[in-house]
């Protein structure tokens, strides 16, 4: 038959302990049931819940049934109470410090608890292992390494939410860390455990003797799922899909082969408790359902578009974790809380009340919340679920208080005190416990919101009413930095375009709910008179850098660059939102090398003069320029081609000057500052290849370049074969505000740039791709303009075969050698040849990913 706890689980003292350990199950449950309740209304709510639940409640049940369990099935002596208490205690507080030190985001509290919790859940491993030195054993002995595999997944779970939640981990590496901290505590701290208890509960719930071999499947099903998990986390945590594909494989696998072990099992016989069979096989459903369906989203779909587990979380959490809890203590309460049968009959006679009605609610809640339906469906689903859960909930409640009066009985009134405060205290000082660390994170979190400034509107925008557009995507906020003037009213319009759910809180201000995908709600600050921040409130995703400035200035001076300006839309966008579209009727700065042209003598005509231009998605900017453009046109010719070039003044502010490095030849006349209205002929002639830099020679040279007043020269080398297709792309940095401005400047001195850009505007080959076919072989030539940065440009996708730098070749399509960048520092040139083996949108981009992410980044569409 089934295997059967010894009896000395059922002395007082350990009835005592278990009164306590499920008081606290109940308290974290309970917390997790009011926090899902109003998830909508309360910021980071659904976090909240879930990590309540998790964290605290199947944490703590864990720990106290995996060393129960492991002393039945090892038949190994009872560890000191004392140190199992401590341990326990450990535990809850190390969530409590978790917790609170997220929601409140107090990184000290945050790293203490993760320290506390870690360390408890290693002695609880020490324990572990240590209950097999010199134990009997038997034939379910190795089923205590599923516990011991678990607590080694919980610490390194736990060490991956310290890096996602402190942020230590890079913005770039979240959605890898997030995804390996999901699986790790769900499928590690969770899932092993089940799987290995349910080898020995399964039968012993059913009452029939356990199958065949159960001890070898055992250690193939850990073997497969354990090496399975820990592929998938390390694949997931360093951006590997096909690793964490195939270790999801090894554990879906292994998932099934337990699935179909325990089916053998069934027999026609009534089952001891038809309630915690049920519900047990429905869990174990949920997880083969879940685990198969998270295999197929990490197959087909990018790791970063999986960031939330979404329609998963039900199935895991509440599908899974929530039943097998249920089931567990449906059979296994009455068993260690019951002195005898007559009384183990009565709790779980108790326990079973309704339990096929309950079955129903949970199942088809979490039907409704896992399947693509309306979101009425969704809500109905939570309902349902929460009605069975919370029904399971009052019943557990009841019995141990019923227990609880037993042990009253049984020890008489003297030690009536003792004896109640196990069960008392557990339920009563960890409610207690948890909601006052809620409520401390609330007092410190800035979780609630005011819609009012500390001061009053005067200021130079008093009576002016702003609307900025304001996006949630990729762990940022966009626009990042928001300027106004003093006392202007401010309304933000937030949407959410990520695949998981962000908020916004404003300091001392108002908040978003949690926005789903698409959702948008708009956030009235009032009238705007000191600097505020603004952040997503999901913990670790502030310090993961999803935040916004709001910053005020008076209206006079350009201070950050944006107030002084011509077009609104730089007034709403402090730093250029890269994923905001162009203004209707932008064009992007055609990229394609114009042909030599004829004779060897080139006349060209170039005009100083400012112009307002879009530097990037709805940013207006003005610039000074050659010819209008910033860059200003690419010159073309080939080695001996003479070039006369007309600069004409016709900037009225000040003066400008002109410098080819192209050409070889004293300063001193052709690049003199000329003052408005006046103009020179400059002439030189190309004696070397190269792809070169011009650019305005006035001092200060810094502000000139940085303000637009550059372009590129291209020399073909001699012998120069034809490409399908040439393109010149001039890299620079991108500085918003009033050109000439103290702040501008500053900027420039600082080599703090707004944006890093091609051909003079932010983003604009990502939105406007350039084209080419499959086959086709097309030349790169770049220029880096600067006028501090220079470039390594990159190509994804792609391997160069022709490297071609400062006038030499570093590599040609007949050598064996591939590329991939070209490095450039400021004012230097080339270019590079690849051939697109086929169709596909390959990205082209400045490899600094500081200036890839700010900017620096464009698209080849390629086409068959």
């Amino acid at each position: 038959m089934g295997v059967r706890p010894p009896s000395r689980f059922k002395a007082s003292g350990p009835r005592r302990r278990h009164l306590a350990a499920h008081g606290l199950v109940a308290a974290w449950v309970v917390l997790a049931l009011l926090a899902a309740s109003v998830q909508q209304t309360l910021p980071a709510g659904r976090w909240l819940a879930v990590h309540l639940f998790l964290v605290g409640a199947a944490t703590t049940a864990v720990v106290v049934w995996s060393e129960h369990f492991a002393v039945a099935m090892l038949h190994a002596r009872l560890p000191d109470r004392r140190w199992s208490t401590t341990r326990l205690a450990a535990v809850n507080l190390g969530a409590v410090g978790v917790l609170t030190g997220m929601w409140a985001d107090r990184p000290l509290l945050l790293g203490a608890g993760c320290a506390l919790l870690i360390a408890a859940i290693t002695a609880h491993l020490v324990v572990l292992v240590r209950l097999g030195r010199g134990a009997l054993g038997g034939r379910l002995a190795p089923i205590a390494d599923y516990y011991r595999a678990a607590a080694a997944a919980l610490i390194v779970g736990a060490v991956l939410g310290w890096l996602l939640a402190t942020g230590r981990g890079g913005p770039q590496h979240y959605a890898g860390l997030k995804l390996a901290h999901v699986h790790a505590t769900l499928l590690g701290w969770i899932g092993l455990p089940v799987l290995g208890t349910l080898f020995m509960l399964w039968p012993t719930v059913l009452g029939v003797r356990m199958a065949e071999h159960t001890t070898v499947l055992a250690r193939r099903v850990l073997l497969l799922t354990g090496g399975g998990l820990l592929l998938a986390v390390a694949g997931l945590a360093a951006g590997w899909r096909p690793g964490a594909v195939a270790g999801v494989a090894g554990y879906a696998a292994g998932v099934a082969l337990a699935a179909h072990l325990l089916a053998r099992t069934v027999r026609r016989r009534p089952p001891i408790s038809a309630a915690a069979a049920w519900t047990l096989a429905a869990a174990l459903g949920w997880m083969l359902a879940g685990v198969v369906a998270d295999l197929v989203l990490l197959a087909v779909r990018p790791l970063d578009a999986l960031r939330d587990t979404g329609a998963l979380l039900p199935v895991l959490l509440v599908g899974l974790v929530a039943q097998v809890l249920i089931g567990a203590l449906t059979y296994l309460l009455p068993v260690v809380l019951a002195t005898g049968p007559k009384e183990r009959a009565a709790l779980r006679a108790v326990l079973e009340r309704a339990w096929l009605p309950r079955l129903v609610l949970l199942n088809l809640g979490v039907a409704l919340l896992a399947l693509p339906l309306p979101a009425p469906a969704g809500t109905v689903g939570a309902v349902s679920a929460g009605a069975g859960a919370a029904a399971f909930l009052a019943l557990v409640v009841r019995v141990l208080l019923r227990s609880g009066r037993g042990l009253l009985r049984d020890a008489g009134e003297e030690a009536a005190p003792a004896a109640r405060r196990p069960a008392l205290w557990g339920t009563v000082a960890g409610a207690v416990v948890i909601v006052l660390a809620v409520l401390v994170a609330n007092s410190g979190g800035g979780t609630g919101g005011g819609t009012t400034n500390a001061a009053g509107t005067a200021g130079p925008g008093a009576g002016t009413t702003r609307t900025v557009a304001v996006t949630l995507a990729g762990m940022r906020i966009r626009p990042a930095r928001i300027e106004v003037a003093a006392g202007t009213t401010l309304r933000l319009k937030v949407t959410n375009t990520d695949t998981q759910r962000h908020d916004l809180k404003i300091e001392d201000g108002p908040a978003t709910p949690m926005l789903g995908r698409n959702d948008t709600r708009v956030l009235d600050l009032g009238p705007v008179t000191a600097d505020r921040e603004a952040w997503c409130t999901l913990p670790g995703h502030r310090a993961a850098g999803m935040t916004m400035d709001i910053v005020v200035k008076d209206g006079t001076t350009d201070g950050g660059g944006h107030t002084g300006h011509t077009t609104t839309a730089m007034d709403d966008h402090g730093g250029p939102d890269l994923s905001a579209d162009f203004s209707t009727g932008f064009r992007a700065r055609a990229a394609d090398l114009a042909p030599v042209p004829g004779g060897t003598l080139h006349k060209v005509r170039l005009r100083a003069v400012q112009r307002t231009v879009e530097v990037a998605p709805g940013v207006r900017q003005r610039m000074w320029t050659f010819g209008g453009t910033a860059p200003g046109p690419t010159l073309h010719g080939r080695v001996g081609d003479v070039f006369e070039v007309t600069l004409v003044n016709d900037d009225t502010a000040m003066g400008h000057g002109i410098d080819f490095h192209a050409g070889s030849l004293a300063p001193d006349r052709p690049m003199r500052t000329l003052q408005p209205g006046e103009r020179l002929v400059y002439r030189f002639r190309a004696e070397r290849a190269g792809a070169w830099l011009y650019h305005c020679s006035t001092a200060p040279m810094l502000q000139h370049l940085g303000n637009g007043m550059y372009g590129a020269v291209v020399i073909d080398p001699p012998g120069l074969a034809k490409a399908d297709h040439t393109y010149v792309l001039v890299s620079s940095q991108l500085y918003l505000g009033t050109p000439g401005s103290t702040a501008q400047v500053a900027k420039m001195r600082r080599n703090t740039p707004d944006a890093w850009v091609f051909n003079g505007v932010a983003g604009q080959y990502t939105q406007r791709p350039l084209k080419v076919r499959a086959g086709e072989r097309a030349r790169f030539w770049v220029v880096a303009a600067g006028p501090s940065d220079g470039i390594a440009f990159h190509i994804v996708g792609t391997v160069f075969d022709t490297v071609y730098k400062e006038g030499a070749y570093l590599l040609r399509p007949d050598q064996p050698g591939g590329a991939q960048v070209l490095d450039l520092a400021a004012a230097q040139g080339g270019f590079v040849e690849t051939t697109f083996p086929e169709a596909g949108h390959y990205a082209f981009v400045d490899h600094d990913m500081r200036h890839a992410e700010a900017g620096a980044h464009g698209t080849v569409e390629v086409t068959d």
